[in-house]
């Protein structure tokens, strides 16, 4: 029996994001079903995964449901072992579990002012000194896990792809949205997010939904996020 597995809008939802890429990067057999977010259905569509408030949430093939990604995390990691969604080297496994966590509760900045917009890049974008901070930080740490575990002719954190790089996923999407200033490293990293077939097909999901209004809309010339449409 398969997961059940709730999302939000795929262009906006960074959580939800890191949701699915925990079942679709790592092979797990899951539903998905769709909480409209900014079409007013959330609370009616979120009811059914009570007492879970917020996308994304699971229900586990038990009945129970389970939200917050980094319990669902732990909790996927624990059930199938055999999957390999932390490194399997037990102190790379301690560093990735770090910088999942930071991720989790940290770089508050560059979430409030760069809201993820899978739709468009922003042209102009002035980072504030706390988004600089976040970006530095967010470096030191990606330069950090791939200098002492990274592989050769991988380009993600941890030699193999790993929960860490879904929890890093929307960072990278907002680095480039808003043509955040990173240095060469980090610029792969993001581009390798970016040419992932799995993080291409979620874009291209949400770009077919409409919307009166655009949510995170700024006032900023734009352009086309680049890929297919």
């Amino acid at each position: 029996m398969a997961y059940e597995l709730i999302i939000g809008d795929e262009s906006f939802s960074t959580w939800s994001l890191r949701g699915w890429l925990m079942f679709t990067r790592f092979d797990l057999p899951v539903d998905v079903r769709f909480a409209g977010l900014y079409s007013g259905t959330f609370h009616e569509d979120m009811a059914p995964y009570a007492p879970a408030r917020l996308v994304p949430a699971m229900r586990l093939p038990d009945g129970s449901v389970l939200g917050d990604t980094l319990a669902m995390a732990e909790t996927l990691a624990e059930r199938h072992p055999e999957a390999g969604l932390w490194p399997a080297d037990p102190v790379a496994r301690a560093r990735a579990r770090w910088l999942v966590a930071e991720m989790h509760s940290g770089f508050t900045a560059l979430r409030a002012d760069c809201s993820m917009n899978l739709r468009r890049v922003w042209e102009g974008f002035e980072q504030s000194d706390a988004v600089r901070a976040d970006l530095r930080r967010i470096e030191e740490l990606w330069d950090g896990a791939k200098s002492s575990f990274g592989a050769e002719g991988s380009p993600w954190l941890f030699g193999a792809y790993s929960l860490a790089d879904v929890f890093y996923a929307p960072v990278a999407a907002r680095i480039a949205g808003y043509q955040l200033p990173v240095g060469p490293a980090a610029q792969d990293y993001v581009a390798a997010h970016l040419a992932d077939p799995l993080f291409e097909s979620w874009r291209i999901a949400g770009s077919k939904r409409s919307y009166e209004v655009e949510p995170y809309a700024m006032n900023l010339p734009s352009r086309p996020w680049p890929g297919a449409a």
